[in-house]
């Protein structure tokens, strides 16, 4: 069935997708998702996780833990998988001495007011609520003495709640009781204690909260039996109590120990029980959003909602067979993440076309996970470098440092990018060696292509040999100009059929670093005359030159422009002729831009590119009209001595991705550029192709060494035209400075202290002063604090160029619908 492309046919010509360069015969059935893709959740599980209580006991697959793991939206650039929201204002801990003071203060005050309204010196009157809701029956008798005890133990639970938030007892709890008691159940073993009881199966669960439990009630049941006589009696009332003779008396004394041990108890072994996920697992749903709720408070995220291999949307469309197969092929382990991302592609797809239901549900009967699959037959890629998670579509770049100057909400938390950033294009500078390629590009190439593996997205990389970003397995073509054992090449028009717009690309590549020299400062008359010359020859020969023809006919060679006048004469067009004449006619004036186009167009018309480019249709084309289908091309610039002919593809590239990727008709696949080392490629007119490629579901990546690179008027606008900004470590102070300028400012707390010498008149005070400066050899002084909020840099030029440690990187992301994210520094190597 047509799905979006994934089923198109496999020819590179035109606007079709290229066949694979190591197509396979079968597609491999994995039976797990590879490293990276299916980590097992750390903590917390997914909302209604309801397929582990239908699969019973048996244990989850690395699949369905993946998929099952929470992945919480908290904005972009942040690592959705498994996030745990912080807070955006940092807490102030109080210092351990004054939480025990605050402890013990509020202790002694609970119990000193507790005795007085034991022993009535502080009248009746507090016992009065009891007294009028009390029926008259219940004042007496056994009844009196219950109800008094209750009324006591719910005065007694407020005053201990009042003052236990008053002293602060959780936290000084968290800090000082909290820490010895996770180290001893670390050492304890896995059986007796579960480090993550998260990944115990329903029904074990189930049986160690019975069995813990009923642990707990009979050693209750021992405790507060009188007729043993046990040193492990926990709270023996012979020992604690006075003898008073009074029944009452002795109820509330023995009641309240009972209720302690019981307490003592379950609070020593409900974490054996695991009670905590047990209720999570099992609890309301209620509940279970109220606690998710709790853990995000004052944070705007949310968690998104996964269907847990139910296929909920095909059995309510009617193919419940089709549900029930890849249900089991999940639940078995035959899915993988790719697969999943895929099929659920497919099925948007038939969603906005329900006549494609039929197809799609027979391939799934048929193929299982393996259907929809792509052009290539490929289901992943041979290897993973990053942590890719392909429902939400993002890919882990690092960790933001816990740096003073990053937001308290982002320190710790995973940074990753995804096609949402992606759109607004990124610009990433730093020097060599500083991680471009490896830690940015390598990462970013790797998730483009298992997106395209799924059918949602296109990439093009385009870089050198020596720094490709993925093996060739991993591209449906690879073209290597100027490597005589490729099987691939580039069209050189774009696969377009307008002369006008072949032109303007044509010259955007050849002269487009030195538009601002030529007459109008733009491209314009260039491409005029390429447009006079391609528009004639494909009138003639029903294409476009080939290089060495264009050059000919640049040059003015006699030969050249009169084999194509009489080929226009004997077809009688007479259009073209006029073109013709008029090239001619411009040709002789001075300054003409044939020239300068003649002589970029012999960079290309060397012996190392014989063979390439070629019009002709003999050799195997890639064009990048394809990008409405999920293409994964590689384009191998030449390296060394074709330095001037390798900036010239590249903006050859460039153009034509951007002109492209507009021109779409369906642009609900991601189309994104990948160009590693963009030096002196960025022009006038490629910024404003960048800039409409936001509304395009297309985007580029662009590396700089650095902003030098980038003519000098040039450098402000593109740091303005793309929306995802990268400073990595080593940056120049100056490239600093135009960093800091578009990061701009934002307003921060400051606190001045100052000292002051405090000057006394009185005898017995300045002696003390004295005593003082004698012992400690320093003036008697006050301080003065001044808290203010002013208005300063993100990021400065000097803190970029010289604070940014090795191995990290600011970065700043913008997503499609405007939501911005502050600059953070990002440690790539975690």
């Amino acid at each position: 069935m047509d799905t979006e492309g994934t089923h198109d046919a496999r020819n590179t010509r035109s606007d079709q997708v290229p066949r694979p360069a190591a197509p396979q015969d079968v597609p491999p059935r994995p039976s797990a998702p590879p490293r990276f893709a299916a980590p097992a959740p750390a903590a917390g599980r997914a909302p209604g996780s309801g397929t582990s209580a239908r699969a019973g006991d048996a244990p989850q697959s690395p699949f369905m833990a993946w998929l099952s793991a929470p992945r919480v939206l908290s904005g972009p650039g942040i690592w959705a998988f498994e996030h745990k929201p912080r807070p955006k204002e940092e807490p102030r801990d109080i210092a351990v001495p004054q939480l025990i003071a605050g402890a013990v203060i509020s202790f002694l005050c609970a119990w000193l007011i507790w005795s007085l309204l034991m022993n009535d010196y502080l009248g009746p009157y507090w016992k009065w609520p009891r007294e009028v809701m009390l029926p008259d029956a219940w004042k007496t008798g056994n009844a009196n003495i219950i109800s008094s005890f209750v009324y006591m133990a719910l005065v007694l639970g407020a005053i201990v709640i009042v003052f236990g938030r008053v002293g602060r007892w959780p936290t000084l709890f968290r800090r000082l009781l909290a820490p010895p008691a996770n180290r001893v159940w670390d050492r304890l073993p896995a059986w007796l204690a579960p480090k993550d009881p998260a990944s115990l199966p329903g029904g074990q669960l189930i049986a160690r909260a019975a069995v813990t439990l009923l642990l707990v009630w009979f050693l209750w049941q021992w405790c507060i039996d009188q007729t043993t006589d046990s040193s492990l009696l926990m709270l023996q009332l012979e020992n604690l109590t006075p003898v008073s003779g009074q029944a009452a008396s002795y109820f509330y004394y023995a009641t309240s120990y009972s209720l302690i041990d019981l307490g003592v108890l379950l609070a020593v072994f409900s974490r054996f029980a695991c009670l905590p996920e047990l209720r999570c697992r099992y609890g309301p749903p209620s509940r279970r959003a109220g606690s998710e709720a709790r853990k995000s408070a004052g944070s705007t995220a949310r968690v998104l909602p996964v269907d847990q291999a139910e296929w909920t949307a095909l059995r309510t469309a009617g193919a419940p067979a089709a549900a029930d197969r890849l249900a089991h092929e999940a639940r078995s382990g035959l899915m993988n993440d790719v697969d999943h991302a895929r099929i659920s592609r497919a099925w948007q797809s038939v969603r906005a076309q329900p006549g494609r239901l039929q197809a799609f549900v027979d391939s799934v009967q048929e193929h299982g996970a393996a259907a929809c699959l792509h052009p290539s037959g490929a289901r992943d890629l041979t290897t993973r470098t990053a942590r890719h998670d392909l429902l939400t579509s993002q890919v882990r770049i690092g960790t933001a440092s816990e740096d003073a100057r990053n937001p308290y909400e982002r320190r710790g938390t995973g940074c990753a990018l995804e096609p949402d950033v992606l759109g607004t294009s990124l610009l990433a500078v730093g020097p060599p060696g500083s991680g471009k390629t490896t830690r940015l590009v390598r990462p970013l190439v790797e998730t483009l292509c298992l997106q395209a593996l799924a059918g949602r997205a296109a990439v093009v990389s385009l870089g050198t040999a020596a720094s490709a970003p993925a093996s060739e397995d991993a591209f449906d073509a690879v073209i290597r100009i100027g490597h005589p054992d490729a099987e691939c090449d580039l069209d050189l028009y774009g696969g377009t059929t307008d002369p006008d717009e072949a032109a303007g690309m044509l010259a955007e590549a050849l002269v487009g670093d030195v538009a601002a020299t030529l007459p109008g400062g733009d491209v314009r008359r260039a491409a005029t005359v390429l447009g006079q010359l391609l528009g004639p020859f494909r009138v003639a020969h029903g294409r476009f030159p080939g290089v060495a023809e264009l050059r000919e006919l640049l040059d003015g060679s006699r030969e050249a422009m009169a084999g194509l006048r009489a080929t226009l004469d004997a077809a009688g067009e007479n259009g073209a002729l006029r073109e013709l004449d008029a090239r001619e006619r411009q040709a002789e004036r001075p300054g003409d831009a044939g020239v300068l186009l003649a002589d970029r167009i012999a960079l290309l018309d060397r012996p190392a590119f014989a063979g390439f480019f070629d019009p002709t249709g003999r050799s195997r084309q890639v064009s990048l009209r394809a990008l409405d289908h999920p293409l994964r091309v590689r384009i191998d610039l030449p390296e060394r001595g074709h330095t001037e002919a390798s900036r010239i593809l590249a903006r050859l590239v460039l153009a034509q991705f951007t002109e492209c990727a507009v021109a779409r008709s369906d642009r609900s696949v991601f189309a994104c550029l990948v160009l590693d080392d963009a030096s002196h490629v960025i022009t006038q007119e490629a910024l404003r192709g960048l800039q409409r490629l936001r509304s395009a579901n297309a985007g580029a990546v662009l590396t700089l060494r650095s902003l030098d690179d980038v003519p000098e008027p040039l450098r402000g606008a593109l740091l303005g035209a793309v929306g995802c900004r990268m400073a990595f470590a080593g940056v120049t102070t100056w490239d600093g400075a135009r960093f800091a300028e578009v990061w701009g400012k934002a307003w921060v707390e400051t606190r001045d202290v100052t000292d002051r010498q405090i000057v006394s008149d009185e005898p017995f005070t300045k002696l003390m002063h004295s005593i003082r400066r004698l012992v400690t050899g320093k003036n008697v002084t006050a301080k003065a604090v001044t808290v203010r909020t002013v208005e300063r840099e993100r990021w400065s030029a000097s803190d970029l160029a010289n604070s940014v440690p090795p191995g990290h990187a600011v970065l700043s992301v913008t997503s499609v619908a405007g939501e911005h994210a502050p600059p953070v520094l990002v440690d790539l190597r975690s």
